[in-house]
């Protein structure tokens, strides 16, 4: 497709992007140095998630007792301010105990990870008549790999495996925003 073929408003955007090559070439940087940061104090890093789930949770609760006490019905009243208390207080022990926080929040993502590895295993085979299903196959059985390999390593692995999953993320996300940066000024 070349820039011919593009709608007015999509060149424009890209237009406007464009100008701003170096604010996503610097983002990166800043990500990636974040990224080796994270790699190198693994357990920080986690504690880091950790905090910032909880605050999240914390903020969520609250908000949801408030918004049970607008509710014109008990039945809602009561349902959201159960969810929002219990919210509130996973939130407050994430700040209080967060080594404990990250070994729970380790645990549910071993077993999320293989729940959903599990999901593509039975997804795939269910695709055997089209073609690349094997890709999909080979997905799931890794997904399912990395999350026996968290549960079995639990609750030793709880104190770097989400350290280890945000210096990864914020590595790729660092990369990706450079290499889009230097396409962009092209």
């Amino acid at each position: 497709m070349t820039n011919v073929d593009l709608p007015e408003a999509l060149r424009e955007q890209i237009g406007e992007a464009r100008s701003k090559w170096g604010w996503f070439v610097a983002i990166g940087v800043l990500l990636v140095l974040f990224g080796l940061y994270a790699f190198y104090n693994v357990l920080a890093a986690t504690i880091a998630s950790v905090l910032v789930v909880g605050a999240m949770m914390l903020i969520a609760g609250i908000a949801e007792i408030i918004h049970a006490f607008y509710m014109r019905t008990w039945s809602h009243f009561f349902w959201l301010l159960l969810s929002g208390v219990l919210y509130a207080v996973a939130g407050f022990f994430a700040f209080y105990n967060p080594v404990f926080t990250s070994a729970i929040l380790t645990l549910m993502l071993a077993i999320s990870l293989i729940a959903s590895g599990g999901l593509r295993v039975v997804f795939a085979l269910g695709q055997k008549a089209k073609t690349n299903w094997g890709w999909m196959l080979a997905a799931g059985i890794v997904t399912i790999l990395a999350g026996l390999i968290i549960a079995i390593g639990w609750p030793v692995n709880s104190l770097w495996i989400l350290g280890l999953f945000l210096a990864i993320d914020l590595t790729f996300q660092g990369w990706a925003l450079i290499a889009t940066g230097f396409a962009l000024r092209k």
